[in-house]
């Protein structure tokens, strides 16, 4: 990705925001999201998109967020988890 630009944002009228991106997937990550459309599509009774598939999954994987964090506050866990660089000071 060469281009540092900001891609469009839309506030929604439900309260969530929709951004568009181009994001690129193995084969087998796309045969993945299709079987999770299958398998939403089969619980909502209705068709599922790959996108709404994309959303459900990015949404039920972590724990929602309750805030924002600035970009310089870090959770304890991912500091420490950063490697350490020795001989430097």
């Amino acid at each position: 990705m060469s281009e540092r630009t900001t891609p469009p944002m839309h506030a929604l009228p439900d309260g969530e925001a929709e951004i568009s991106l181009v994001v690129r997937l193995p084969w087998e990550d796309v045969a993945r999201l299709g079987q999770e459309a299958g398998r939403l599509a089969g619980q909502m009774q209705r068709p599922v998109t790959l996108d709404e598939a994309v959303s459900y999954r990015l949404r039920s994987t972590r724990p929602t967020a309750t805030h924002a964090k600035p970009a310089g506050e870090q959770p304890q866990a991912a500091v420490s988890a950063l490697p350490r660089i020795s001989g430097t000071a």
